[in-house]
């Protein structure tokens, strides 16, 4: 086990690319060439903890590679001090004329160390150096596209406002480019989610509304510092202005198209309003009513209401209707009339007796007649009911 942990040193140097304390190099050969010596044995150790002073010999083989690890002619320590154990920095590290270095792989290893400048400093510097003036020359400038501005801040504090095309700021963090798209139309719906929202009408019902509102960015200065909280606000200022306008409008009129038109434009009108005098840089483009419908647990009672509704509006045309036909008959009648007191007036006799006989005519014709003659003719005779019998005894036998 002890030769099996020498063994295992001796390969975990060599991938290193050290040489091995005893002398040997990392990739073998022969000691001698090398200039090496065997292990030091236990009398060894002794003698160097006698010539060393005091302080008591340290365990385990020297360091060759630090100072004072190593050992002279005659196998004692060298001038440098005495040696100490070995630590996993010392394995990556070598000397030089100019003194200890790192070094990334041994002889005949890859060397991962950077290129040298010319002087012989490093192009580590000048890189990150590159790197970070690029990311603020990049910071400096900002593109900004045909919808949309941009707020400038310096420091945290508005400072301008960049309109579209290619502009230009200081460097971040000095100044920060905040982008919105201002001409973009956005819309939202209330209630969200399809929800029911119950608004009370003038005459004291209830109505299922909802309802599109469309928006966009009138002075983005405004918009990004005179309100916290934009859309929320503009969500509530929505919801006040349509439950002031339905409350001005019947419940009929919030179902015909006429009131839903009138509501909108109350609504949009009343947002505009309290938008500006919260100075929120926010246009209100438009309002569109979706649906208007009765509270889901009256819906049954309120189609029996419109269908009766309905049918007392059918009944009622149906009477306008009749009473149109009688006026128009009872107006021909009365003209009829004013041509006939015309000639009344040119001829009284001739009219009255012309009246008369026209009269009689229309009464006589839907009447049965009997005319019997002086006394002493033959008895009367049931002419008409003979003619009835004969009509339908020729109906039957048909």
């Amino acid at each position: 086990m002890r030769r099996m942990g020498g063994f295992f040193d001796q390969i975990a140097l060599a991938m290193s690319g050290r040489r091995s304390p005893w002398g040997g190099s990392s990739g073998g050969g022969n000691d001698d060439d090398q200039g090496g010596s065997k292990p030091p044995s236990a009398g060894d150790s002794a003698e160097d903890g006698q010539d060393g002073g005091n302080n008591p010999p340290p365990r385990g083989p020297r360091n060759p590679w630090l100072p004072g690890g190593g050992s002279g002619d005659d196998g004692k320590p060298g001038k440098d001090g005495p040696r100490r154990p070995t630590s996993l920095e010392d394995l990556f590290r070598t000397r030089g004329p100019e003194g200890p270095r790192r070094r990334s792989g041994g002889p005949g290893g890859p060397n991962l160390r950077l290129p040298e400048r010319p002087g012989g400093g490093s192009w580590f510097p000048l890189a990150a150096g590159a790197i970070v003036l690029v990311g603020l020359g990049i910071s400096m400038i900002h593109q900004v596209g045909p919808k949309e501005q941009g707020i400038v801040t310096t420091i945290g504090k508005y400072s301008r406002t960049l309109q579209p095309g290619l502009n230009f700021t200081l460097p971040w963090p000095i100044q920060q480019v905040d982008i919105e798209p201002v001409s973009t139309i956005r819309s939202f719906r209330m209630p969200a989610g399809g929800q029911e929202r119950l608004i009370l009408t003038g005459d004291q019902n209830l109505v299922d509304l909802s309802y599109l509102i469309r928006w966009n960015i009138k002075d983005l200065k405004q918009y990004k510092f005179q309100i916290s909280q934009p859309e929320e606000t503009i969500q509530e200022v929505a919801e006040a202005a349509m439950r002031a306008s339905v409350a001005e409008q019947t419940l009929d009129d919030t179902f015909s198209g006429a009131g839903r038109a009138t509501i909108e434009q109350r609504v949009r009108d009343r947002m505009q309003g309290i938008l500006d005098a919260y100075r929120a840089g926010i246009a209100v483009q438009g309002v569109e009513i979706d649906k208007t419908d009765p509270p889901e647990r009256v819906v049954e009672a309120f189609k029996d209401v419109s269908a009766a509704q309905q049918d007392a509006d059918a009944d009622i045309n149906r009477a306008r209707a009749w009473a149109q036909q009688l006026r128009a008959q009872a107006e021909g009648e009365a003209a009829a009339f004013d041509k006939v007191y015309a000639e009344y007036r040119l001829a009284p006799d001739v009219t009255k007796r012309r009246m008369y006989y026209e009269t009689m005519e229309r009464v006589l014709a839907k009447t049965n007649k009997t005319i019997i003659e002086a006394p002493g003719v033959t008895p009367y005779l049931p002419l008409p009911e003979v003619k009835q019998r004969a009509a339908k005894k020729a109906a039957e036998g048909q």
